[in-house]
């Protein structure tokens, strides 16, 4: 089968991958599952994995294909599997978990002592096919399409996992600000106004994103490139501050935004990443705020997220790519020219 492969580590993006004829998965294990990949998502975290940022965190054997955010149908189970069968159409949660370790039993399934992440430490979704076991697969509701949702197996769940807790502390008439309205960020906007009823900010660079964010529930909207930030959510919060930040950017100067717009006793979540956290302590201890931060989500809250685009409350903004098209993507998404998410269509 073709599968999109990296083989060595680099900066440049234009010719990152190659197209390789490799054997096809097959099922060696009772939990063993096989799907035929009709959507793998391309995440910002590819473009890290090709730039060696994640080799320090997780074992990478190279080669190694690519692709986290897999949905598809399936096409082979092995014998002790029985919550999917032929045929079922599924999304996969990106990580394979044993579960029977301790953070497996308590439902914290990206804590797996014993995990495997397709796409990161083992051949991922960029392929004809894929494998995973039982433990990752949900079935998909008739009617939704395989290809679309497939960017929701990690920039869905890692956005609403970020809401939900963010959600949890906020009360009608409370102020959260969403950072970044991008492939995550159009997502856990979309996420926070249907768990909650805070008083949402939008903040962006592009003028687009936040024409998106009004379109998809944010009361109010912010550019930083002509727009103090900090005084306008002084001026939105009736100098509270918000209550709740989920930064879908991670970078230095969206870190550094915690301390001036943060309401005391507030959150900022840390959703995207790349850069630096360098406030001074003192900041911390003054304000009684805390960096939070998200790394995807549990399985359940897969299910709860699929839940909710069944329902209509998130709609997810795609464009599709054929395999041989994936450097362009790589290359696009750091150029930071794709709307929403990009799918690859095997």
């Amino acid at each position: 089968m073709k599968a999109a492969r990296l083989h060595e580590y680099t900066d440049e993006m234009d010719d990152a991958l190659s197209i390789d004829d490799v054997d096809a998965p097959q099922v060696n294990q009772a939990d063993h599952v096989v799907v035929d990949i009709e959507g793998a998502g391309w995440c910002q975290t590819d473009n890290h994995v090709i730039e060696g940022m994640w080799e320090q965190y997780m074992p990478q054997d190279l080669p190694m294909t690519l692709g986290h955010e897999n949905a598809g149908t399936v096409v082979a189970v092995g014998d002790g599997v029985s919550v999917v069968a032929e045929g079922d159409q599924v999304i996969c949660h990106p990580v394979m978990t044993c579960g029977t370790c301790r953070p497996c039993r308590l439902g914290e399934d990206m804590y797996c002592e014993n995990v495997a992440f397709p796409g990161l430490s083992t051949d991922g979704g960029f392929a004809e096919s894929l494998l995973t076991n039982e433990r990752a697969v949900i079935p998909l509701p008739d009617g939704v399409d395989t290809t679309d949702i497939a960017p929701h197996a990690d920039a869905g769940i890692t956005a609403y996992h970020a809401v939900k807790k963010a959600a949890r502390e906020l009360n009608p008439g409370d102020h959260a600000v969403v950072v970044g309205i991008g492939g995550l960020g159009h997502i856990g906007l979309q996420c926070l106004d249907a768990m909650s009823a805070t008083t949402i900010t939008a903040v962006d660079l592009k003028d687009s994103a936040l024409d998106l964010a009004t379109d998809l529930g944010a009361h109010h909207t912010v550019n930083p490139d002509s727009t103090d930030v900090a005084g306008e959510i002084e001026s939105i919060t009736d100098d509270v501050g918000a209550q709740q930040v989920l930064d879908f950017v991670g970078s230095d100067a969206t870190t550094a935004l915690a301390p001036d717009v943060v309401a005391a006793g507030g959150d900022h979540h840390v959703v995207g990443y790349g850069g630096h956290v360098h406030e001074p302590a003192q900041a911390l201890v003054n304000g009684e705020f805390s960096y939070r931060g998200t790394l995807v989500g549990q399985y359940t809250e897969l299910q709860e997220l699929v839940a909710l685009v069944e329902r209509g409350d998130v709609d997810l903004r795609t464009s599709r790519y054929g395999l041989d098209e994936i450097n362009d993507v790589a290359a696009k998404l750091e150029h930071g020219e794709i709307e929403g998410r990009a799918v690859i269509t095997p």
